[in-house]
């Protein structure tokens, strides 16, 4: 069991970006399924689909890198608010990433988007995390 499954979502994320992987699967989760969306909307993965198996599902992510240099979309991708550390904002005083390079993934009262989004909209919520 994982004390910490975002944590172990973004991991195998890197791990996968680091060992030059094509796609990758993550147990899924609903939480799990908002961040994709959200990365997939901002364009840093091709795509995501969830596999229906008779436990709690798995999400296959197809990963994304530059036609050209090979480069993989995402540099790095961090966790902020941990089990142990929970890291609340308000609109006002979201996170700007990489001076607007990067985005914050944030989850709300209504969904889960990016730090921006949550702004426009005047809602403060829980930052999970920084990618960029």
């Amino acid at each position: 069991m994982h004390t910490d499954p975002i944590a172990d979502y973004l991991t195998r994320i890197r791990n996968a970006y680091a060992a030059r992987k094509r796609s990758v699967e993550i147990p899924a989760s609903n939480l799990k399924l908002g961040i994709s969306a959200v990365l997939q909307d901002m364009g840093y993965i091709h795509g995501y689909k969830k596999i229906e198996d008779n436990k709690q599902g798995i999400i296959k992510i197809a990963l994304k890198y530059d036609s050209v240099t090979k480069q993989p979309a995402i540099t790095k991708i961090q966790r902020v608010s941990t089990p142990g550390l929970r890291v609340y904002t308000k609109a006002k005083e979201m996170p700007r990433v990489m001076n607007g390079l990067g985005i914050a993934v944030v989850t709300t009262s209504q969904g889960i988007m990016t730090g921006k989004q949550a702004r426009a909209k005047n809602l403060g919520g829980e930052v999970l995390c920084y990618v960029y």
